[in-house]
């Protein structure tokens, strides 16, 4: 999946230009969507500097972001295109990581937790597939990879920077809608394998802040999640609705509460070994 990036500024692209440094090209030079950040008005490039998001899909009603968060607004640019513009995957909003040729789905609310579990896990041996979206395909089931940056908020921050060594972050953005955030590069594995699709093994609900404990999640239940954490699913019509049952058919779901990345590594583990 490839982008074409504009800027009324030279200072998000050239963020842009050293984190994605390693990624390939679009496939035949020919991006899949288009970004465009721009000043509402001209005088807006240079006082108070705010950054509008536009492109091939656009929200009307989205508030512009000061020029120091150009990066976060390139991000999320990119996530809006695939949000709104996506047809040939079901979009879950999930972060994905691979092992064995299998891959594990990881799903919940903002602040859950997942995609500091997945750059732990990236770290400890698993393969980022993707931190926003799984994309799974109607056709065979298959979840493809889309291991773009991984945003990192708040106090999943330093957790990070003491678990990922020699980890490649990008600046540290403050006071964001969101709070701090910060990205991190997956590694090189990640990126070099990012044409390698996996078979879902495992969907999972984590929740951060409760004791240990976990539980299966009955296939009405995962369907129903499923459904809203889909930015497509609507959109996809027959072609959605199928793929959501097959996988909600096939791949076992669990949940798990965890008061601790460590325990929630351990609960991961134990899981995957049981399969």
């Amino acid at each position: 999946m490839g982008f074409r990036i504009g800027s009324d500024w030279r200072a998000p692209i050239a963020q842009l230009e050293a984190l994605y440094a390693d990624y390939p090209k679009p496939h035949d030079g020919v991006p899949d969507f288009t970004v465009r950040l721009f000043a509402a008005r001209p005088w807006r490039r240079f006082l108070r500097p705010a950054v509008m998001i536009g492109g091939d899909f656009v929200l009307p009603e989205a508030a512009p972001l000061p020029l120091a968060q150009g990066l976060l607004a390139a991000e999320m640019g990119m996530n809006l295109q695939m949000a709104l513009g996506q047809r040939r995957y079901l979009l879950l909003h999930a972060s994905v990581v691979e092992r064995d040729g299998r891959a594990l789905v990881m799903t919940g609310i903002s602040g859950a937790g997942k995609s500091t579990l997945a750059a732990l896990l990236g770290a400890r041996g698993w393969r980022l597939m993707g931190d926003e979206f799984a994309l799974l395909d109607p056709e065979t089931g298959l979840i493809h990879a889309f291991p773009r940056l991984i945003s990192l908020k708040n106090e999943a921050i330093g957790v990070a920077e003491r678990a990922v060594a020699g980890g490649r972050f990008g600046p540290l953005l403050a006071g964001t809608p969101k709070g701090d955030i910060r990205h991190l590069v997956p590694n090189g594995a990640a990126i070099a394998a990012m044409d390698a699709s996996a078979m879902p093994a495992v969907l999972l609900f984590p929740r951060f802040g409760f004791a240990a404990a976990e539980r299966d999640v009955a296939p009405s239940e995962v369907f129903v999640r499923l459904t809203q954490a889909s930015t497509n699913y609507v959109t996809l019509g027959e072609r959605g609705f199928d793929a959501l049952t097959r996988f909600v058919k096939t791949v076992p779901a669990r949940a798990i509460d965890y008061p601790d990345t460590e325990s929630a590594i351990a609960q991961v583990e134990a899981l995957w070994a049981a399969l």
